[in-house]
């Protein structure tokens, strides 16, 4: 028998009225009907919806997605009759002054009032945070002009709708098999931002082969090489990992389940020289003396035993981050 069979408990997970638990079959049925007799409740099954996402039970796992919630959307914005494009977003110039993407022009007018543009940003933010991370930098992009929106802008809203519809039907899959492995990606794209001179920063992360946790953001400060943008995006995926470590260990160890602390989580970024930077530490050298130190806190990360550095030549996180198209990864059921 496998540490699963033996293994008996039970979590909760309570929002206002709404009680979901999850736990081992054994347990399940007590935990209900000791409920019950202390509280006056209704019990509906398995979870099926949750907060706009859609719960799909299946043999050998579930299947999360927002397909519901994606269909409300369009409609909202009269966008569910929309003829469905294949990219969230078109291609962008490398001349700045002819980037779909830049900033409001001196003589360029605004979106009226009629434009529900900030409606439109909050709806698709929903997707990107929860199920939909091949939208995620397309999305995060068009957020920076909430405040001053243009028809190009609003033309950049309207092209990820249409991406929408014929992708409906993607949704992540989380499967029931015991695999207590942890996987990150990170990656920037230097430069994203030219308009501004910033970068941007990515990472993913998979526990047991399953997406966890992903995000695409503008860095906060000028990166002076394609370097420096890499180990500030390394430094924001290390701290995630640090959060997502601990909290996967309280939850293992609340359920009984016996891990290893020494194993290290595998990092993996596609720049060697940013490698071998963090791992030999902060060096004050002529090309790295004006990188912050506290940059390098992945480095001590390492020498806990708590990282891993690998380098993955054709690393696809770069799509999430900075790159213009993006094939997604979930599975079409």
């Amino acid at each position: 028998m496998s540490q699963l069979d033996n293994m008996i408990f039970k979590t909760f997970s309570v929002y206002v009225d709404d009680l979901n638990i999850i736990g081992t079959s054994k347990e399940l049925p007590k935990t209900i009907e000791c409920l019950k007799k202390e509280f006056e409740m209704k019990d509906l099954g398995k979870t099926k919806f949750c907060l706009g996402l859609q719960i799909e039970h299946v043999p050998n796992g579930i299947f999360v997605h927002q397909s519901t919630y994606n269909e409300k959307v369009l409609k909202r914005f009269y966008m569910d009759n929309a003829h469905p494009l294949s990219t969230p977003m078109v291609v962008r110039s490398l001349d700045i002054n002819k980037d779909p993407f830049r900033p409001q022009e001196n003589d360029e007018e605004l979106v009226g009032d009629e434009t529900p543009y900030l409606s439109a940003i909050g709806a698709l933010m929903y997707l990107a945070n929860n199920t939909r991370p091949d939208i995620a930098f397309a999305v995060s992009l068009l957020a920076r002009f909430s405040s001053s929106p243009t028809r190009r802008h609003w033309n950049g809203v309207k092209h990820i709708f249409r991406y929408l519809p014929g992708t409906i039907d993607m949704r992540l899959f989380y499967s029931n098999e015991l695999k207590l492995e942890m996987i990150g990606y990170a990656d920037a794209g230097y430069l994203s931002d030219s308009h501004k001179a910033r970068s941007q920063t990515g990472y993913l992360f998979t526990y047991g082969g399953t997406t966890i946790s992903w995000r695409s953001m503008k860095q906060t400060i000028a990166s002076t090489s394609s370097n420096h943008a890499e180990i500030i995006a390394i430094h924001e995926a290390s701290r995630e990992c640090v959060w997502l470590r601990s909290m996967t260990q309280h939850i293992l160890e609340m359920c009984g389940f016996l891990m290893k602390k020494d194993n290290p989580t595998i990092l993996y970024e596609d720049n060697a020289a940013c490698i071998a930077q963090l791992k030999g530490g902060y060096i004050k050298g002529d090309r790295t003396k004006h990188i912050s130190p506290k940059f390098f806190f992945t480095h001590d990360l390492q020498q806990n035993g708590e990282l891993m550095f690998n380098r993955f030549v054709h690393l696809k996180i770069w799509l999430i981050c900075s790159l213009r198209l993006y094939q997604p990864q979930h599975l079409r059921s």
